[in-house]
């Protein structure tokens, strides 16, 4: 029996319905963690679009709302393609915290030392230092994973802990770092060199954000169309027939996975060097997990993080006006955070499942046409 030869314009409509789907999740994603959110919100006994107008008001309401927004979002568009990066071949790289703390140990080392150097060349030179720092932290994970076949989840949520205590050591008197007789544990306090600069006067405003914006556009155009982004994205396919097709898949591992190490280390060396111009004790405060959301959020595309970095941004800055208007808890935030996080997960995981019903019969056809022919 010959098999029926399909017309090319069954398939096409499908795979347009599915490149569109896959662009709307994240928005199919947020609108549902919306809708739940003011569902709980209604539930304490607020009106949900009086507490959406105050939190949107909080975060856009005014240039100085908006520059929170951009402060609150800077470490998010680091630690968020470093992670895409690593959703993209396959590999879940969660150290995001523990390479924040270490960026800032690196750039905290080097920004608290007098250099007789240009601001521009102190700055780009605590930055490497942040990136190199943290970089060496993320070779023992990616190591382990690419050469000994340990889980990567497992070793970068355990170094997380271990970078965090370290840096708190680090800030404890009588280490050099720390600051003599301080109230809390901190480092020294940067010199004006290594500071990044203020773009707004009267605000927290600093190129954090830029910085974030062009690694984010920069990765996106490597995965899309460098060697390195196809090899990427061979191995987060299939593995298998990726060492089959001459891909050095520890090699890729190691590399992908260093990556996510270094946009962490730049992460924590901004937050240092724009915001906070100390190293603290406990200063992330999870926004290394919350990057981990952001490219969970973004799909694993590098450019979606962009757009859901700066959602978390106005979460993050709106909850606070949100809070004070309504007397909504700031914990309401994080709340919407993840429902919006979970729902992009479920819509993904249904339209897998969906694929794999339709695929099912087509692949039982081809079986029973072999079979007869």
């Amino acid at each position: 029996m010959m098999k029926t030869k399909k017309h090319p314009e069954f398939f096409a409509l499908p795979g347009l319905g599915q490149l569109a789907l896959s662009g709307a999740r994240p928005l199919i994603g947020i609108f549902l963690g919306l809708l739940a959110g003011a569902g709980l919100i209604e539930l304490s006994g607020v009106n949900p679009l009086a507490a959406y107008a105050a939190m949107l008001n909080g975060a856009i309401g005014s240039p100085l709302a908006i520059s929170n927004v951009l402060v609150s979002a800077s470490p998010l568009l680091l630690t968020g393609v470093g992670v895409a990066i690593g959703i993209k071949a396959g590999l879940w790289n969660i150290g995001a915290e523990g390479y924040m703390y270490m960026g800032a140990l690196g750039a905290g080392a080097v920004g608290i030392v007098p250099l007789p150097l240009p601001p521009i060349v102190h700055i780009i030179l605590a930055l490497l230092a942040g990136a190199v720092v943290a970089g060496l932290w993320g070779l023992v994970p990616a190591y382990l994973r690419a050469f000994k076949g340990v889980n990567e989840v497992v070793t970068t949520i355990m170094m997380n802990y271990v970078a965090q205590y370290f840096t708190s050591w680090m800030v404890h008197e009588p280490q050099p770092m720390a600051e003599p007789g301080a109230f809390f544990p901190m480092s020294r306090k940067l010199v004006s060199s290594a500071q990044l600069p203020i773009l707004m006067p009267g605000s927290s405003l600093h190129p954090g954000f830029i910085i974030g914006i062009a690694a984010c556009i920069l990765f996106y155009l490597a995965i899309r169309f460098t060697p390195f982004g196809f090899r990427t994205r061979m191995l987060g396919a299939n593995p298998e027939a990726s060492r089959y097709a001459g891909v050095n898949v520890k090699r890729q591992i190691l590399f992908v996975l260093l990556i996510g190490a270094l946009m962490g280390g730049v992460a924590g060396a901004v937050e240092v060097m724009g915001l906070k111009l100390r190293v603290y004790q406990d200063f992330v405060s999870g926004a290394g997990f919350e990057g981990v959301a952001v490219a969970l959020l973004a799909a694993g595309n590098p450019l979606g993080v962009i757009a859901s970095a700066l959602f978390f941004g106005v979460l993050k800055a709106g909850g606070a006006a949100m809070s004070v208007s309504t007397g909504v808890g700031g914990p309401m935030t994080i709340v919407i955070e993840a429902l919006c996080v979970i729902f992009v997960i479920a819509v993904g995981y249904g339209e897998r499942k969906r694929l794999e019903r339709a695929d099912k019969p087509e692949k039982e056809d081809e079986e029973v046409i072999q079979h007869v022919g």
